[in-house]
């Protein structure tokens, strides 16, 4: 069956995520066939570069072998068996080599990253009441973050068209201003910015330690926020100011963990190890749903106790799944064994060099880069500018997703220099559409200085 045949079957089937679906009726849902590497192909043969490693999950590119065969080997011994009173080979083995590599002893598992962030919650909540503080249980999250969707992580999730829909279910917390780089005034630094944010968190810890179980923040980049980019400095000096007010430090690296910033995991580039650490999405490398959240031994000894309440009363039906922990486990040999930060950082320098010619352009702003992330804005008068953009770059073979304005390149690791310039030469082509559109009578499109 064609394109067509498959679009039709998922418009009347499939309820489509974060999507408004009437919006679907101008611009068709794109069915995919097949993949490999950076490459989708849909059911007409048309092939698209995976831009945004498929919503930031896929390190290693589609179909890589070696994930492959670590999951068919343990299809051929178990697929799944309950974690509540039963343990297997994968689970055990995935929670030492995370414990080894995060400096946190002990692993709790859940099925997406919005799971990870509620368990973090609940169980720096639950802490503070088993160590005989049940005042503390409010959170501090940051302007602009992003934790997920589910009902705990929304409440600290400052994304207004979530936020301000669901808001009567959530329980409010606490904002502190948030370290982007891109806020520094002219002669101030990235570090600037971040210690001015660090003022800003300890005066609302002064105020509300008492009543604050945890700070959660993204590490390096707030990635909804339009992947806002700040200074290691913030993540050290709110180590501190967490140790100092007694409060737990939640590090949401869903996103940019597994060497997405340049180290295995963000926090590493401060020098500091979180309270909490949340993973996900590139934890399987992009094959199977599966999250941890990784912690202490001292939280985990507040809830070893006679007492059930006193337990962490959360669990999962795929918890710790086999199929999903033995990806886990290849996605973490394929790091140890092939080099991979080292590469990564010779391909971004790479990258950086060939992006040039972009960064130059008279409609880019802000152009930045973390890891194997970059992203700039695109100076534009447009409200539709992101659904454009993606049309235009869908168009030239290319899966991009713009957040508002910001353009961001998030590609699997494995991207050849040819494919990154086959993206370059995209994306460069769609906005001079996009430009060209504004200067038509009934144009919409970017503003040039």
């Amino acid at each position: 069956m064609n394109n067509q045949t498959w679009l039709q079957r998922s418009f009347n089937a499939v309820w489509h995520p974060c999507t408004q679906m009437k919006r679907h009726e101008a611009l068709p849902i794109v069915p995919i066939a097949s993949a490999e590497g950076v490459w989708l192909t849909d059911f007409d043969g048309k092939r698209y570069l995976d831009g945004v490693s498929s919503w930031w999950v896929n390190l290693f590119g589609h179909g890589h072998p070696r994930i492959k065969q670590a999951i068919k080997n343990q299809l051929d011994s178990l697929e799944h068996v309950m974690l509540a009173g039963f343990t297997h080979r994968p689970v055990v083995e995935l929670s030492e080599r995370l414990a080894e590599a995060s400096g946190l002893a002990h692993a709790f598992y859940g099925s997406d990253g919005a799971s990870a962030t509620e368990i973090a919650l609940k169980m720096s909540f639950h802490y503070w009441r088993n160590k005989g503080l049940p005042g503390k249980k409010r959170f501090i999250s940051l302007e602009n973050s992003y934790h997920g969707e589910t009902v705990g992580a929304l409440a600290v999730t400052d994304v207004p068209l979530f936020s301000h829909t669901y808001a009567e279910l959530l329980k409010p917390g606490l904002r502190a201003p948030s370290p982007d780089a891109r806020r520094a005034l002219p002669g101030q630094s990235a570090a600037d910015v971040a210690l001015a944010a660090i003022q800003s968190m300890e005066k609302l810890l002064t105020e509300h330690a008492g009543e604050v179980a945890a700070v959660i923040v993204e590490p390096l980049v707030q990635g909804a926020a339009g992947m806002a980019m700040y200074d290691p400095l913030y993540l050290s000096e709110l180590r501190r100011l967490c140790d100092q007010f007694q409060v737990h430090l939640i590090a949401d690296e869903i996103a940019v963990g597994f060497g997405r910033t340049g180290s295995l995991f963000a926090c590493q580039q401060a020098g500091i190890t979180p309270d909490f650490l949340c993973l996900s999405k590139g934890i399987t490398g992009g094959f199977l749903p599966l999250s941890c959240v990784l912690t202490s031994s001292p939280i985990y000894q507040a809830f070893y106790h006679d007492d059930v309440s006193r337990g962490f009363l959360h669990s999962h039906s795929y918890t710790g799944n086999a199929l999903a922990c033995a990806a886990a486990l290849a996605v973490l040999d394929i790091f140890a064994e092939e080099d991979v930060l080292t590469q990564n950082a010779a391909k971004a320098a790479r990258f950086d060099a060939m992006m040039k010619g972009l960064q130059a352009r008279p409609d880019v702003r802000d152009f930045r880069r973390t890891g194997m992330i970059w992203a700039f804005e695109v100076a534009t008068c447009r409200a539709d500018f992101a659904q454009a953009c993606f049309a235009a770059m869908l168009h030239r073979g290319c899966l991009l997703r713009p957040i508002g304005n910001t353009i961001y390149f998030m590609p699997p690791y494995t991207i050849s220099d040819e494919d990154m310039a086959f993206l370059i030469a995209a994306t460069t082509a769609a906005l001079d559409e996009l430009a060209h559109a504004s200067n038509s009578p009934d144009g919409h499109g970017i503003a040039l200085p």
